[in-house]
Order: structure tokens, then sequence, then C-alpha cells
């Protein structure tokens, strides 16, 4: 851990493990899984570059763009942890989500970001591309996305 710390690579422990005590009201269990199309599946899983982009070297404003965007998304905000590296001033950080997480890596010296954010429920993770691109204001965006936990029906599993 030493060796981490040395090279700017170790930040503090999360501000806060599992939100409190846990609670023992009974409550029924719901199912945030996602139907669409004919499927049933986990949730959206974006994979979003960020290329020619600005802005990647503030911790603290990249923090609170991707809070916004995960409200913009509909997600509900349980934790956030970001890291600032030297010397390249990259950051690194999520944003813990009821509904999953948005995770960043950025390298200001390759003016490029890369942006995780996958959600289930009614949640729509691509609301939360205009609230990023307002901050990085990149010259290319590129959006890979994937449905995550593709229920197989019986008799697909059957055959």
């Amino acid at each position: 851990m030493n060796a981490l710390a040395q090279l700017g690579m170790v930040s503090g422990l999360p501000r806060d493990i599992q939100n409190g005590a846990a609670h023992l009201v009974e409550e029924e269990r719901k199912d945030y899984f996602i139907e669409r199309d004919g499927e049933r599946y986990a949730g959206n899983h974006l994979l979003i570059d960020f290329w020619d982009a600005r802005n990647l070297d503030d911790p603290m404003r990249i923090d609170e763009t991707l809070c916004e965007a995960a409200v913009a998304a509909g997600a509900t905000i349980l934790h956030s942890h970001f890291h600032h590296f030297t010397p390249n001033g990259g950051v690194s950080g999520v944003i813990v989500l009821a509904e999953s997480h948005i995770s960043i890596h950025t390298w200001p010296e390759r003016n490029y970001a890369a942006v995780d954010v996958f959600m289930c429920g009614a949640c729509d993770p691509n609301l939360s591309i205009p609230v990023m691109q307002r901050l990085f204001q990149a010259g290319r965006i590129e959006v890979d996305a994937v449905r995550r936990g593709r229920v197989q029906d019986k008799a697909a599993k059957a055959a």
C-alpha cells in the first residue's frame, strides 16, 4: 500500500459503507428488472467515450456533473468517491446508485474520458449524456449500449 501511496494512487476510505444500520422493516421485495421489446433484463449499460474533451482534471466538478447526470436519468444517488491522480491530473471515480452506478476514468493528457453508466429499473441512462457533454464539450462521443442480465425464457433453456 505504501508504494501506491507514493504514486498518488491511494485515496481515503469510502465515506459511507452501507448508509447506516440495516432496516428491520419487512417490505415486499420489488423486481427492478426491465421488460422491453419482448425481453427481460437487469439493466442498460452504456459505455461512453468522450474524445477531444475538456475539464477532465477537476474531481469536484466531475463529481457534481455525474451526480447531476444521475438525477437527470432518474437515478437515486447513494454515495460518490473520486480520486485525483498526479502528475497527469486524471480523475477516477464512481457514483453508487440505488439503480447501480456511474464510473469514470479520465486521461487529460489525451483529452479522453471513459464513462460507464449502468442502470436498472425505470431510469434512462441516455439522459445522462447531454449533462456530461455540457462539462466535457467533447468533439466526438462514442456510445456502446448493452442489455445486462438477459433472462432466457424456459422454452429457450429447454431447447
